[in-house]
């Protein structure tokens, strides 16, 4: 099982002192983070994309990049690249060229967004965003798997003999996650084809997204990927620890309140009770991080927001350490146990091109029968 942490880049005010970071030390923040991650044996790093302020990651293959040339294991990743908005050649290019710089540890989360605004930005109707979302990603899905494409469709011009350059390595696309908080058709297309669903459920209560973790599942079975035990699920999550709870609580609570998403609504005693939202100690994150799995099954992927609501850097890094030294090793031998033999890991790029070897082998002693057979 993987873990890791993904960032969604706000720049928002520290409500503690009132001192407002500069995109700049946002951005520096986020690479520090990323290169932190990796020090305390994390698995993946995501980043979202965003176009307006607050937010500074509008080019999230620029980031991974970065991070790319100053990691040697950590998974670079999206926690949205934007599919409706963004031109589906644009993303192929630009994730197969980190792929290559990266030596494949790349994977990517497809999302709509959900800044309104953004839309008409980039020439495109939120109304259509379901539908944008569908017909993007199967302009993507051939792109990254057809040497020429032929392609006409209702969103952007048409492709005639067109060639996305350059290709994925080794000819395995990134491997792609369909992120989505609360649109089953998302799920729906996950399932369809035979990709990752990640469920970011920090703002959702357990039903919920048992209900969409569910379908996924079905879904994916239908289609005859697998069994839905089989299927490839990532989950979110927030956490904020202290050796001690009530000093976790005390020294979160100002940033809760005041935090641009979820800020000024219920308590954050009512939050925690109500979503995955953890603040408390390690142990008390361990129990409740053990719990997804009475909801979501075995699951693959399990990545934390730590850095939101204008948490200083040094407090986001002193998160980091408790994450990587007393939270996940415990985490890792718990889920774990019990897991069954059929339940896949994350797909990788490694595991990715094996998959793709042996099928190669496959159909090659396939074809020598069936030429064999003949002659004789």
């Amino acid at each position: 099982m993987q873990f890791g942490i993904f960032t969604v880049g706000d720049v928002t005010p520290d409500p503690t002192t009132g001192r407002t970071p500069t995109e700049r030390e946002r951005i520096k923040a986020m690479v520090a983070i990323a290169l932190k991650a990796e020090e305390v044996g994390l698995d993946v790093f995501a980043t979202g994309e965003h176009h307006n302020p607050p937010f500074v990651p509008s080019s999230p293959t620029t980031m991974l990049g970065y991070v790319a040339a100053r990691t040697e294991r950590l998974v670079l990743s999206t926690s949205t690249t934007l599919i409706t908005t963004n031109d589906p050649v644009k993303i192929a290019e630009d994730f197969a060229m980190l792929q290559h710089l990266a030596d494949g540890r790349v994977d990517l989360m497809m999302g709509r967004g959900n800044t309104g605004p953004v839309y008409p930005w980039f020439g495109k109707d939120i109304r259509e965003g379901i539908n944008l979302a569908v017909e993007n990603y199967n302009l993507l899905h051939r792109l990254w798997r057809e040497d020429v494409v032929n392609w006409e469709g209702k969103f952007r011009t048409p492709l005639q003999g067109f060639t996305s350059t350059p290709r994925p390595l080794d000819g395995v696309a990134p491997f792609v996650w369909h992120g989505s908080i609360r649109s089953p058709e998302i799920a729906e297309q996950a399932a369809y084809y035979g990709d990752g669903f990640f469920h970011n459920n920090i703002f959702w209560p357990a039903d919920h997204t048992k209900r969409m973790i569910e379908l996924y599942r079905a879904r994916y079975a239908h289609y005859g990927h697998g069994t839905p035990e089989q299927a490839i699920v990532g989950l979110g999550g927030q956490v904020f620890m202290r050796k001690n709870s009530q000093d976790a609580v005390r020294e979160f609570r100002p940033y809760f309140d005041e935090a641009p998403v979820y800020g000024h609504g219920p308590s954050l005693e009512d939050f925690t009770r109500q979503t995955p939202l953890t603040v408390g100690s390690p142990q008390q994150v361990i129990e409740k991080t053990l719990a997804f799995r009475d909801y979501a099954g075995d699951y693959q992927r399990q990545l934390f927001l730590m850095d939101h609501a204008g948490l200083p850097l040094k407090t986001v890094l002193e998160q980091l350490d408790l994450l990587g030294e007393e939270v996940v090793p415990v985490l890792r031998e718990e889920f774990a146990k019990n897991r069954p033999a059929n339940v896949p890991d994350a797909p990788t790029h490694a595991s990715l091109l094996a998959a793709k070897t042996a099928e190669q082998e496959k159909q090659g002693e396939q074809e020598k029968q069936q030429k064999e057979g003949a002659r004789a």
